[in-house]
């Protein structure tokens, strides 16, 4: 499995030419961006969280999102019924365990979750994909992380081993886990952290990714590139992090094959 500029750019094609539907559960904060993102990726996005018709939307979806980011009870059952359906279909499902390990209950939900039905893909930053290692557990302040993605590493591989998915840690240095091979992203900016909601638009864009690309780890790879190649374009022509949303949309829409040509860091190996 190799990740360039080539094959991300015919992903990038892929979601284009197909449209896939992306079904998200997620939280109130990120909705509208999220729907955005994809929309200007190429994909198709619906946010749908009613039990009454989840499992009637994963029906005709090509990923399913779930992402834990605003809590409630039903919203869980929710996330379970629709994870259930999608495993049955054998499409993607993608896990962003937002805030992990921060309160007990959100620690309880994303666990059963997970025992109900592994997930394709984890997408979370270092502090979330720590507290979710049964042998490790990070600080985490809110959503965000106090952790270096390269110290979760060895987590990732655990839970890899375990789900049998892909597992992404989001930080200065995107890393990739899945069966034998870590990937390491190292586009992006620093401003990308002041824009909230970020994170949950990486986790959609893996989904849509997943969509069209069935090796789920090199999809992931691929999805992480272009959030830090857009997100660092965004960032050269915007003077805080209001432009850079804005600018962000915009970039995405108007992502060409030169652009990852131009821009794309990659690392293969990452931490022994």
């Amino acid at each position: 499995m190799t990740i360039s500029a080539e094959n991300i750019w015919a992903a990038v094609v892929a979601v284009r030419d197909k449209v896939p539907l992306v079904h998200n559960i997620t939280n109130y904060v990120v909705m509208n961006n999220t729907a955005n993102a994809l929309l200007a990726l190429g994909a198709s996005p619906v946010m749908a969280h009613a039990q009454e018709e989840v499992e009637d939307m994963v029906n005709i979806a090509s990923a399913l999102v779930i992402n834990i980011g605003t809590l409630s009870p039903p919203w869980v059952k929710s996330m379970i019924c629709a994870a259930r359906r999608a495993a049955e279909r054998g499409i993607p499902i993608i896990l962003d365990p937002v805030g992990a390990g921060a309160t007990p209950f959100r620690s309880r939900t994303v666990r059963e979750i997970m025992e109900a039905v592994a997930p394709t893909i984890i997408r979370g930053n270092a502090s979330e994909i720590l507290a979710l290692s049964t042998v490790e557990k990070g600080e985490t302040k809110g959503v965000d992380s106090t952790e270096s993605s390269r110290n979760a590493i060895n987590a990732a591989r655990r839970l890899n081993a375990v789900y049998e998915g892909t597992v992404c840690i989001s930080g200065e240095t995107d890393f990739i886990v899945g069966g034998n091979a870590v990937i390491g992203i190292e586009n992006g900016h620093p401003m990308m952290t002041r824009v909230t909601g970020l994170g949950c638009t990486a986790s959609a864009l893996c989904g849509a990714f997943a969509a069209v690309n069935g090796d789920f780890t090199l999809a992931t790879a691929q999805a992480m590139a272009v959030m830090g190649i857009v997100g660092e374009m965004a960032a050269e022509m915007s003077p805080g992090p209001g432009s850079l949303q804005l600018h962000f949309l915009d970039t995405l829409y108007r992502l060409t094959e030169a652009d990852l040509k131009s821009r794309l860091r990659i690392r293969t190996g990452g931490q022994s």
